[in-house]
């Protein structure tokens, strides 16, 4: 880790000090999640669909170039600018050199996580054009200064109590008002005025189709269709990734993404942009950013089958009872702590260590990315090369000298208990991680071992 940038653990640790608000975290995305089982067990293919989608996301990783430059050609024949981006910087030039030359101060845009990864927002304010993301979770996270703690759920680590005090300060709301019906009514009235007087929308891509160069774009407020029909200018910003060979291919991933996401059949809006109206620009911005990388790194290669629906978020304990601000990433969760050892090893060391490793992650995922053999596998790689913590790295030797050892385990199990016994201040200190949200357990009298022995003794 980077001097100066706060751990998983350490974020955690600050989230955890509210413990009525990570309960209710917690609860409530276990409450999405059991909307997901509901949604998927009442399709009778969903295992069916799960496979297809895997297989058809492989065969996009395997002809990736091919793809990718057939969508160009075919985009380009239906009226469209389509820029490539080597890195974060690079897509965040592209946009301000279009907004620039259509002398464009002001942009509205809809949920990319993308954009997050690339701090689009941060950027374009540095060079003094204004940007308000559309998205309602999206508004208020912009609002409060923060992140995305989740890649479809944005605010869900705030209470309604929260964004009325936001809305107060910043859209005139009366003092004190938690009616999530007002507040949402308030935050309408706020963006009309958005949509209908910026000349630019930036919108993500949730699918793009080689076959046809069109773009679907997948939202419940139908903000990105409101932004991209009356801008002048529509950006769309796509990791290359987002790939999909055939249209046909689309009915898969809608079918999908939703159930795995919210537990509903279907997004309210599944808009499908071709082509620029008349007197509009179209621009697409393929942006790899490390991704050719991942590419590379055949045990994480998978990762970039991601649709990003956030099933994995929903269901990870970690991320539930930690918070997704403590993954200090674009993208939170399971998936965000395979994807960001890519982009920076050092500064993302501790992520694919925030997981139990349970595979509950994997169990959900609609495309069926082995996500937690690949964090086992980043710990691995981030032991090896060095970027482990020095606490941690000694911590793996010690058990690894322990375990490989029968008679020294037999004796670090008799030394724990005698401790936990009768010098529990030794291990029940704030020194020892587990103890600060546990109790340890009463020491057993006896190992397995010993009751194992004792017991076929007594039987002979």
């Amino acid at each position: 880790m980077n001097a100066g940038i706060k751990t998983h653990p350490e974020l955690a640790e600050g989230f955890n000090k509210d413990e009525a608000r990570v309960d209710w975290h917690d609860e409530t995305l276990w409450w999405i999640r059991q909307k997901r089982d509901k949604s998927a067990h009442g399709v009778p293919e969903w295992e069916q669909l799960r496979a297809i989608a895997s297989q058809v996301k492989e065969n996009v990783l395997a002809n990736l170039a091919d793809y990718l430059e057939a969508f160009e050609k075919n985009a380009i024949a239906n009226g469209v600018t389509v820029h490539w981006a080597a890195d974060a910087a690079a897509h965040n030039q592209i946009v301000l050199d279009i907004l620039n030359k259509k002398g464009i101060r002001h942009m509205v845009k809809s949920k990319s996580m993308l954009t997050e990864e690339c701090h689009l927002n941060e950027f374009l304010e540095q060079q003094g054009i204004g940007v308000i993301d559309s998205d309602l979770g999206e508004r208020i996270v912009q609002l409060a200064k923060e992140p995305p703690s989740h890649i479809v759920l944005p605010c869900i680590h705030k209470k309604k109590e929260e964004i009325g005090e936001l809305f107060h300060e910043h859209l005139g709301v009366a003092a004190g008002e938690s009616d999530p019906q007002v507040l949402t009514e308030a935050a309408r009235q706020h963006l009309r005025e958005t949509f209908q007087t910026r000349k630019a929308a930036l919108t993500g891509v949730n699918f793009a189709i080689a076959e046809t160069g069109e773009f679907v774009v997948c939202t419940n407020e139908g903000n990105a269709d409101m932004g991209a029909h009356l801008a002048e200018v529509h950006i769309a910003a796509m990791g290359l990734e987002k790939i999909i060979p055939e249209r046909k291919h689309l009915g898969v991933f809608l079918r999908l993404l939703t159930r795995s996401a919210t537990g509903q059949p279907i997004t309210t809006y599944s808009s499908h942009f071709k082509k620029p109206r008349a007197g509009q620009e179209m621009h697409i911005v393929i942006v790899d950013n490390g991704r050719s990388i991942q590419m590379g790194r055949e045990d994480f290669r998978a990762s970039l089958k991601c649709i990003r629906c956030g099933a994995c978020m929903n269901t990870c304990p970690v991320y539930r009872r930690s918070g997704g601000h403590s993954y200090h990433n674009a993208i939170a969760g399971p998936i965000g702590a395979i994807l960001a050892p890519n982009l920076d090893m050092e500064k993302h060391a501790d992520l694919p260590f925030a997981s139990t490793l349970c595979g509950s992650c994997s169990n959900v995922c609609p495309v069926k990315i082995d996500i937690h053999q690949q964090l086992y596998k980043w710990r691995q790689v981030i032991v090896k090369e060095g970027y482990a913590t020095k606490s941690k790295s000694m911590g793996m030797q010690l058990m690894n000298y322990t375990l490989s050892s029968p008679k020294v385990y037999r004796t670090a199990g008799k030394a724990g208990r005698w401790m936990l016994k009768h010098v529990p201040f030794a291990v029940n200190n704030n020194l020892n991680p587990w103890y600060k949200q546990r109790e340890m357990p009463v020491p057993p009298e006896e190992s397995f071992g010993e009751w194992y022995k004792r017991t076929v003794k007594e039987k002979k």
